[in-house]
């Protein structure tokens, strides 16, 4: 990956309120952006999806995936672009044989279940990832400025999950099976899962990603003590390769783990800037155990936006108090980004985005007042 691209191929950024706030830097108004913000509960969405004709046509295509990214920033005034793709994109290039079946979600050819199976895998050729990179790089010339771009990777241990169980999963028994019985072989694959993520990322900031986060959307799962060994350990040994600049500009990084709650004063020594957190946290709490060491995102539950406008409104209002008045002024200090507590509903009214997006940042500019 020696084709870098260079920070002046680029519009200077108009509205930078989301980076701030990673690095914990005063900011007007709280920025929101949301998981899977671009996706289905969207008809412009749907449209392009069906012009592809499947969704690894879409997420393969850099076009298309530029097409996909920006339309919630046409509809919405959003603080934050994040690339459209899949977490799957990595074990895919490692020769697992990636597939989606409408309604049914991800699937692979290949699981990883044996010995045999984890010796074969190896940190792929980022070759065969270039549709990604160069997707980032034509979104971040089509957003003119206008926002960040996020890049985004699956955690060591998500990508793991899927690998053993070869697809999504109600009870993991085959990857945890695997972790209890034959930890060697485990925690052979985080290693190079993890070396793997951390040149994905790595290669995303070389294309034109101004921030970048790690999804350990299965980290919940665990059981205490498991969560430490073999999730958050490995989430440290891609923090420890990432850049943290390129051209001379700081690029953020951002942890998020569904069901995390439990471990999140262990998380706040992360080498990362933000936590997500998901809706069962309880944000003041949040705030009182890391809000000194890092910026926190999240955390409104996605079916609040199923509710009528007026109690989207008060449920926001809600969200951003409980995390109170973030920091202002010169310097660094405890600072939010509105997100979702995890990803959009497919089912979601498009109009509630409006009245979510709107209510952030009104009641966030009064926070300031």
């Amino acid at each position: 990956m020696n084709d870098q691209v260079t920070t002046s191929a680029f519009a200077p950024l108009q509205n930078d309120t989301f980076l701030r706030a990673c690095l914990r830097q005063s900011t007007n108004y709280t920025p929101v952006w949301l998981m899977r913000q671009a996706g289905r509960y969207l008809e412009e969405y749907r449209d392009t999806r069906a012009k592809a004709g499947s969704f690894m046509d879409l997420a393969t295509n850099p076009d298309f995936a530029t097409e996909v990214t920006l339309q919630p920033l046409d509809r919405y005034p959003l603080d934050a672009a994040i690339l459209f793709s899949d977490i799957l994109t990595v074990p895919d290039a490692m020769g697992l044989g990636l597939t989606f079946t409408q309604g049914e979600g991800p699937k692979f050819a290949k699981n990883v279940r044996t010995e045999a199976a984890v010796a074969e895998l190896a940190v792929p050729d980022m070759e065969k990832l270039r549709y990604v990179f160069d997707a980032v790089t034509s979104i971040r010339k089509a957003l003119n400025g206008r926002v960040p771009l996020i890049g985004f990777s699956g955690s060591p241990w998500t990508l793991a999950c899927y690998m053993v169980e070869g697809a999504g999963s109600d009870d993991y028994r085959h990857v945890k099976t695997m972790l209890y019985k034959r930890p060697d072989l485990m925690h052979k694959m985080l290693q190079i899962n993890a070396d793997s993520v951390a040149q994905y990322l790595n290669a995303q900031i070389e294309a034109g990603a101004q921030a970048v986060m790690i999804f350990d959307s299965w980290g919940g799962v665990l059981a205490d003590g498991a969560f430490q060994e073999f999730s958050l350990a490995y989430t440290v040994r891609v923090l420890a390769q990432l850049k943290r600049e390129h051209n001379g500009v700081r690029i953020p990084s951002l942890v998020f783990t569904k069901g995390g709650g439990l471990w999140l004063q262990e998380m706040g020594e992360l080498g990362c800037d933000v936590l997500g957190v998901d809706w069962t946290v309880n944000l003041a709490k949040a705030r009182a155990l890391v809000g000194d060491k890092k910026a926190l995102q999240g955390n409104l539950d996605p079916n609040v936006l199923f509710a009528d406008p007026g109690q989207i409104e008060a449920e926001v209002v809600k969200v951003l108090n409980s995390f109170g008045q973030p920091f202002q002024g010169e310097g660094t200090g405890p600072t939010h980004i509105f997100n979702l507590g995890h990803g959009i509903s497919q089912y979601t009214p498009a109009d509630h985005v409006t009245t979510l997006v709107k209510a952030v940042h009104e009641h966030s500019r009064k926070m300031r007042a």
